[in-house]
């Protein structure tokens, strides 16, 4: 998505470690008409007329979930990373190593909000290693439901997570794949 890479280019920081910085509009500080923009074009990637939930991680996720389930008029689910009161009835678990966090996190998300009847449309902002979409996965694969893709907003393809899901024959949609990241600034792999 070419206006994506502008954005990031415009707008995007490398910090030091090859830590891609895009919270000026994706999120921390959310452009919602630039999420519109990115669920218009998840819409042309899948066939949302198959999708009956989508699916994120908390936290980040969730602004582009939620704008995705809005526009598709679809119900969003985000799996949690701790457990609260809340959550009655048996839980869906996914162990992740966290990129950003350095961390082994637990993704949960309750059995009441995705079942075996699903079709699940996996939307996310942001992709390295492609752990939290390993669990995402895990979660999909759990409930016993139908995948019907990934869409993911931002992937750095030099750390190699997206080419593993491909290889491992999952429906993976980046709208823009960094292919290197540095002092000299962004490059991005041609997309299909």
């Amino acid at each position: 998505m070419e206006a994506l890479e502008k954005r990031i280019c415009r707008d995007g920081k490398i910090l030091p470690g090859n830590i891609v910085k895009v919270d000026s509009f994706l999120n921390h500080q959310i452009d919602t008409a630039f999420l519109g923009e990115i669920a218009d074009e998840f819409a042309r990637q899948f066939d949302i007329s198959k999708v009956t939930k989508i699916l994120t991680a908390e936290a980040s996720g969730i602004a582009l979930a939620a704008v995705c389930s809005f526009k598709y008029g679809i119900p969003m689910v985000f799996a949690k990373k701790a457990k609260s009161d809340n959550i009655e009835g048996g839980l869906y678990q996914s162990d992740v190593m966290s990129y950003t966090y350095k961390r082994k996190v637990t993704l949960i998300c309750s059995k009441e909000w995705i079942t075996s009847e699903d079709r699940v449309l996996i939307i996310d902002d942001f992709m390295a290693k492609g752990e939290a979409m390993r669990g995402l996965l895990g979660i999909v694969d759990q409930a016993g439901a139908e995948l019907v893709g990934i869409g993911v907003a931002i992937e750095k393809g030099f750390q190699h997570g997206g080419d593993s899901l491909r290889e491992s024959g999952y429906p993976l949609k980046s709208l823009a794949i960094i292919d290197s990241a540095d002092e000299h600034g962004f490059t991005f792999r041609k997309n299909d």
